[in-house]
């Protein structure tokens, strides 16, 4: 059930920004996708919407697998989550080390109209679902001032890590921003991956 004091998205949103260092690659979608841009701008942040709805963490896994040298971070929805959580599953059993998931959960459908999720007024523990499917680090926050004191320790925890935020439905007006186009976030995300790859090629 959502409580008034639950986290408050953009700030949770926030702490993880200012912790993002230069060479990790960032996948947002749905509504973290329109308030990442007004936090942070980064060529390798990849802001997938509009998306297939549950696609971000299997985007965020082919890169982690196609990056291993980098970490890569992906902020997703329980909306989505819920429509893939298989997805937890071909993470784990993927090997991948170097791959943080985060979960806004607000119990809603959030850019799609408000709607609440099947698990809104249930006690899913996703966190639980992430140990039950094998994550060696998985934990939750539901204090704005426990996120921001423990995250960057969390961020350092054995991967894949699996993060579930308790936060607040956004205000209205930080989804209304809109993302370059899916074609002009691949170029440039391309072309960032491609000039750091012939940078350390040539290095001697």
């Amino acid at each position: 059930m959502r409580t008034l004091n639950d986290i408050p998205v953009v700030e949770a949103l926030r702490v993880l920004a200012d912790l993002c260092c230069d060479d990790q690659i960032v996948v947002t979608n749905q509504g973290s996708s329109r308030i990442w841009p007004n936090l942070r701008r980064r060529s390798l942040d990849f802001h997938y919407n509009p998306s297939t709805m549950s696609g971000a963490i299997p985007l965020a896994l082919g890169l982690a697998l196609a990056q291993p040298q980098r970490e890569v971070l992906v902020v997703s929805g329980d909306g989505s989550l819920l429509m893939s959580l298989g997805s937890l599953v071909t993470v784990v059993g993927s090997g991948v080390t170097n791959l943080t998931i985060v979960l806004l959960d607000n119990g809603l459908y959030e850019v799609t109209g408000g709607q609440e999720t099947p698990a809104a007024r249930s006690a899913v523990d996703y966190a639980g679902l992430a140990r039950a499917a094998g994550f060696p680090s998985s934990v939750e926050f539901r204090d704005l001032a426990e996120w921001r004191a423990q995250a960057a320790d969390v961020l350092t925890l054995s991967g894949p890590r699996f993060v579930r935020l308790v936060v607040s439905t956004a205000p209205p007006e930080s989804l209304t921003g809109s993302t370059p186009t899916l074609a002009e976030q691949l170029a440039s995300l391309r072309l960032s991956l491609s000039n750091e790859l012939t940078v350390s090629h040539s290095a001697p």
